[in-house]
């Protein structure tokens, strides 16, 4: 039996194997620590033999990467002075081949694709977690949490608040009906769940937050074009100015509290200063990408000791930015941080000058997650990550040039309107 090209790489054509591909790249994105390297290859075989299909169309002109490669090519260098070179060589090429994989998938399967795969995938992770999950003592709070079949409480509350967006996303954005309508209520009844199980204050709030600007965006996107950037602008300015009160008149300390935090963030303010001590010793270059949490190294040890990681493994200074000095210096912290704002104000723009384009809407809110959770995690550093591959994903999607105009479309519920404008190109 012949397979036609369309099926495997025409976006729109192709959402039983994009659906299914997304999916299981999720359940090794969580679980390939447990399931070991046979989960890395399925991976790799997911994403990586389209380019035999037609590789032209696969892979695109890498001319217009170059900005997307950049770190990761920076991060494989720095072998050459990392204080664990070996160790820096092979997680620096994992990461380049997880963007690789990740702007494949960027070209060969849609939003409404990506959407279903991601709501099946947390689905499966969830109820993976779920069925064999544990909790976990923290020795610096006291208490006991639900941390599912990870190794953190913050990992399965990251899963459950992506199967919470998306599940969001499929009724509210794309207009899903039917089965997947009832599939998003599932996966969404599910990430709630897990959510409160888990009992990540990141993740409640993160979640929180997201859904709170997709609902004011939605109000944005009701004005023609024109119109839009100025209400943006009086509603993000509103939106700082009430976040400084409330943090000034203590309502931060309130929300910490309510969730058994302390202004410390449980360790994180005290780790977060060792990082950026760290980062001093090799301001410019760093000590190379992966080479700080090495077991021998005398301050990872120190640092495993303090905070109770028996494992001394799976550790991090829960800061994208200090994390990323660390290893690969300022040089290396400036070209993430390109990536990740050209990816949050690239579908900004897309949002805002478009007439209601919804692989924009969806693509700005996970670029916009991924933001807010880089203060506190590390979700885009690490090859393997549902986070990097999404940053990558939502990035290469610019580079994908429209020159037809935007088609319109709804929110659940109104009349078509006539479409304004075109669609944002990178």
């Amino acid at each position: 039996m012949r397979i036609s090209k369309a099926s495997l790489i025409t976006p729109g054509a192709n959402r039983l194997y994009g659906t299914a591909a997304v999916a299981l790249s999720l359940f090794v994105f969580a679980y390939s620590t447990r399931f070991g390297q046979i989960s890395i290859l399925l991976y790799y075989g997911l994403w990586l033999p389209l380019v035999l299909v037609d590789y032209k169309k696969v892979l695109g002109n890498y001319g217009k990467f170059l900005w997307i490669f950049a770190f990761a090519v920076f991060a494989c260098l720095s072998m050459f002075w990392s204080a664990a070179p070996g160790v820096t060589l092979r997680t620096g090429v994992q990461y380049l081949s997880q963007i690789v994989c990740a702007l494949i998938a960027m070209r060969v399967i849609d939003i409404r694709t990506l959407s279903r795969g991601m709501m099946a995938g947390v689905a499966i992770v969830l109820v993976y977690s779920l069925l064999f999950g544990i909790y976990h003592y923290d020795p610096l709070d006291g208490t006991y949490s639900f941390v599912g079949a990870f190794a953190s409480k913050n990992q399965l509350g990251f899963y459950a608040s992506l199967g919470i967006y998306f599940a969001f996303a499929a009724v509210f954005i794309l207009g899903d009906g039917g089965l997947w309508r009832a599939a998003a209520a599932v996966t969404g009844a599910i990430s709630a769940y897990s959510l409160f199980a888990s009992q990540s204050a990141t993740s409640v709030l993160t979640t929180a937050a997201i859904l709170g600007l997709c609902l004011s965006m939605r109000a944005i996107t009701a004005l023609r074009p024109a119109s839009r950037k100025g209400l943006f602008l009086g509603i993000a300015a509103f939106a700082g100015v009430a976040a400084f009160a409330l943090i000034s008149s203590g309502a931060f300390d309130l929300v910490l509290g309510a969730f058994g935090k302390d202004s410390t963030l449980t360790g994180r303010t005290y780790l977060w200063q060792q990082g950026i001590d760290a980062a001093k010793t090799a301001p410019l270059f760093g000590m190379g990408y992966q080479a700080y949490w090495v077991q021998g190294f005398a301050e990872a040890e120190r640092l495993w000791e303090e905070f109770y990681i028996t494992a001394r493994s799976g550790f991090h200074f829960h800061n994208t930015y200090i994390e990323t000095a660390v290893e690969t210096g300022l040089v290396g912290l400036v070209l993430l941080s390109l990536v990740l704002l050209a990816a949050v104000v690239g579908q900004l723009k897309r949002v805002l000058s478009a007439h209601r384009d919804p692989e924009a809407m969806v693509l700005f809110g996970v670029a916009v997650l991924l933001l807010i959770r880089s203060f506190v995690e590390i979700d885009i550093l690490n090859p393997y990550h549902v986070g990097s591959f999404l940053m990558y994903f939502t990035a290469g999607k610019l580079t994908l040039a429209s020159k037809r105009p935007a088609t319109a479309w709804t929110w659940p519920g109104e009349k078509e309107q006539p479409a304004y404008g075109r669609r944002w190109t990178a």
